[in-house]
C-alpha cells in the first residue's frame, strides 16, 4: 500500500490527512492566541462585555 502519511497533492487520502493535522493546529493556535487575550472574534462579535 502507499505510506499514509507521505505528502501527496490533489485528492487522495493522503492529502485529506495532512489537511486534517493542519486545520487541527490552526484550531489550537487560535485558541491559544484567543486565552492570552488577542481575540479577534469577541472583540469584533462584542460578545463579552469589557
Amino acid at each position: 500500500g502507499v505510506d499514509r502519511n507521505a505528502f501527496l497533492f490533489g485528492f487522495t487520502p493522503q492529502a485529506e490527512i495532512w489537511n486534517g493535522r493542519l486545520a487541527a493546529i490552526g484550531f489550537l493556535a487560535y485558541l491559544l492566541w484567543d486565552l492570552a487575550g488577542y481575540s479577534v472574534l469577541r472583540d469584533v462579535l462584542h460578545l463579552i462585555q469589557h
